[in-house]
């Protein structure tokens, strides 16, 4: 399945879908998940104007389990949870699933990673996210969007998963990616966690560096050209963490995009900090 969509592609399909007399024809839905590490709180913003029809998705409440402990700060949640958040969003099977935020996708990324583990087959984030639709002409509407409830059923297991153990081991004999900024890796800075640095061996490749000036992803091949300088190729075992799962999957899509397969540690940095494990400092080198 195409992991992009264009502004033009969902304008068009969502005016097709208006147009269908059909009530239980496939429809694509659109997921709203403006979230930032300054700004968890993105309903205001969604509410002032989104994408016609989006519905609002809580990234702290839907896309992560506070209630478990030792998983980091966005611990992944079960399946019940996500179908019912699924469910309460409106899917059906079926339905493509089109998902942005407007922070280039960078915790958007965190909704179609989890709507691929859980089996979902036609999940797309919108390319160049929120400032790509309005740069393309499209309009906004304000005020919520509630749908009727769905029918969609979570079966995770369809997207690579990697615990601590693992992201350490993968650091060591194969490529661990570090998507957070450089500063953090160094150890220079840590506005969260309880430590500052890295996993050790693991190499720095922070997401903003897989989009370009406006917020889109860069082109297949500039993006295998960037992750083959941390020795992600295709065929090589990869992994890819940050902070706390968020824009670590925003690496997992890049990474998809240049045709390489990439597990996700969603703990990340969050659950490695805190734990009696070893950390490194310094320079990245490389993809920084």
């Amino acid at each position: 399945m195409p992991i992009l969509i264009q502004p033009d592609d969902l304008a068009a399909r969502l005016a097709a879908d208006a147009e269908q007399r059909d009530p239980g024809a496939p429809r694509t839905v659109v997921l709203d998940v403006r979230w930032s590490l300054q700004q968890p709180d993105g309903r205001p913003a969604y509410l002032d104007g989104h994408v016609p029809g989006a519905v609002y998705v809580d990234l702290d409440a839907e896309l992560a389990d506070h209630g478990r402990d030792g998983a980091g700060r966005h611990p992944l949640p079960d399946e019940a949870a996500f179908t019912r958040a699924m469910r309460r969003w409106g899917l059906r099977d079926g339905d493509t699933v089109v998902v942005m935020d407007d922070l280039g996708n960078q915790s958007s990324a965190r909704a179609w990673w989890l709507l691929r583990h859980a089996g979902f087959a036609d999940v797309r984030l919108l390319d160049g996210a929120l400032a790509g639709w309005i740069g393309a002409g499209h309009p906004l509407e304000p005020g919520d969007v509630v749908p009727p409830p769905g029918d969609a059923t979570a079966r995770f297991g369809s997207m690579p998963v990697i615990d601590a153990d693992a992201a350490g081991a993968l650091a060591r004999d194969g490529v661990l990616l570090d998507a957070r900024a450089v500063e953090r890796y160094r150890g220079e800075v840590e506005p969260v966690d309880p430590k500052a640095g890295h996993i050790p061996g693991a190499r720095s490749a922070p997401s903003g560096g897989s989009l370009d000036a406006d917020g889109r992803f860069l082109a297949p091949d500039a993006l295998a050209e960037r992750f083959a300088a941390t020795g992600a190729v295709p065929g090589a075992a990869v992994g890819a963490y940050c902070g706390s799962g968020v824009t670590g999957a925003h690496a997992v899509v890049a990474l998809a995009l240049a045709g390489i397969d990439a597990a996700l540690f969603p703990g990340s940095w969050s659950q490695w900090s805190r734990e009696d494990r070893p950390v490194e400092t310094g320079d990245a080198p490389a993809g920084d």
